[in-house]
């Protein structure tokens, strides 16, 4: 057989898990183990491995930095939003007379704890406001009524 070189054999002993993983492998791909055991060793010996490694990372690195991005711009948005509610409320909403103040005080912690409790079945339920927000804020579907 021309041009065919002769390949050296050798014996490795396998961890239990390891062999299943690498039958598993070879299956799937319909290949010898040998062959994919040749190639993960050639892969992990290879002089550019470290740099493929690395451009990985560094691909995966920058995914998480544009996510990180992303949340600090929505927790600066959610921010803004939430000072400029309370602003526009402290601002149209007028002072109760005193009666009906001391009356407001009294309920307090009776509405306080209603809220924190449909927060909480709000948040476990699902879906987010912002989500809706986005959902309503996309532009109608063609054969949709608007």
């Amino acid at each position: 057989m021309a041009g065919r070189t002769k390949k050296a054999q050798i014996s490795v002993y396998l961890e239990p898990d390891i062999m299943d993983m690498l039958a598993h492998y070879a299956a799937q791909r319909d290949q010898s183990m040998s062959l994919i055991a040749q190639a993960a060793i050639a892969s992990f010996l290879s002089p550019d491995s470290a740099e493929r490694q690395e451009a990985a990372l560094a691909r995966r690195l920058g995914q998480i930095d544009r996510r990180l991005a992303r949340l600090e711009r929505d927790l600066g948005i959610s921010t803004e939003a939430f000072a400029t509610f309370i602003r526009y409320w402290l601002a149209t909403t007028p002072a109760l007379p005193e009666p009906a103040a001391q009356a407001a005080r009294a309920k307090l912690s009776e509405r306080y704890a209603a809220y924190t409790r449909a927060l909480g079945r709000r948040l476990a339920k699902g879906p987010l406001l912002q989500q809706e927000i986005a959902q309503d804020a996309a532009p109608p579907e063609k054969g949709e009524d608007s």
